[in-house]
């Protein structure tokens, strides 16, 4: 989770992320009314721009441009974060996000054999998500203000859900459940305590708690 609104111009500028990250206040609702679809216009023009990198972007470039994939977890998270975006997006309109998947895949499978392996290729892929309704953001909330422990994924869905979510808390126990995914729970906490500028302290081998950092500055 990079979340640092100095960063160059990508799709959004700098101002862009301050103002979604809560870091700028407008005072007028006409200038926030501006601002949201000014972002909008950029990120729509930055999807319509991905046809024409695929198809002029040099290969030299694109590989400089992954090869932080190797050792910027930053940059990983961006690219997830990139095909949650979509995902959620698609999801919201009704549209299957296979519909997108699928096609770029074989496509990307096929001009890859064409190009690196002079060879052509039958491409299948299959595509499934399986889901398990689990607690409600409400009942995850209520367990936090008893000071009862979550998971990380729980805390996570409330951070999405709410913001300020620590604010008020003097510390948040996460149980952890030693189920791994694409990223590990102790790097994900590590992560959502960054987010949240948080200290995390190792309880017993399945409880860690988050506590606010104290403020060390002094004034005279």
């Amino acid at each position: 989770m990079n979340f640092d609104s100095n960063r160059s111009r990508g799709v959004l500028t700098p101002a862009d992320r301050a103002y979604l990250l809560g870091e700028a206040e407008m005072s007028h609702e006409q200038s926030k009314r501006n601002a949201e679809a000014r972002i909008r216009r950029r990120v729509t023009n930055s999807v319509l721009d991905f046809d024409v990198l695929v198809h002029h972007f040099k290969q030299k470039d694109r590989q400089q441009v992954f090869a932080q994939a190797a050792e910027n977890d930053d940059f990983i998270d961006g690219l997830r974060a990139m095909l949650s975006f979509v995902y959620i997006g698609m999801k919201e309109q009704g549209i299957d996000f296979e519909t997108v998947l699928k096609p770029a895949i074989q496509k990307s499978e096929e001009v890859y054999a064409a190009d690196r392996l002079a060879t052509t290729v039958d491409v299948d892929v299959a595509f499934d998500v399986e889901t398990t309704v689990g607690p409600t953001v409400d009942d995850i909330t209520t367990r936090l203000d008893a000071g009862d422990a979550v998971t990380p994924r729980e805390l996570f869905s409330v951070i999405i859900d709410e913001q300020g979510v620590v604010d008020g808390f003097d510390e948040i126990q996460l149980r952890l459940t030693g189920n791994d995914s694409d990223v590990s729970e102790s790097e994900f906490v590590d992560r959502i305590a960054r987010f949240l500028d948080v200290s995390v302290e190792q309880q017993s081998e399945s409880l860690v708690v988050l506590r606010p950092v104290e403020d060390t500055t002094t004034t005279d």
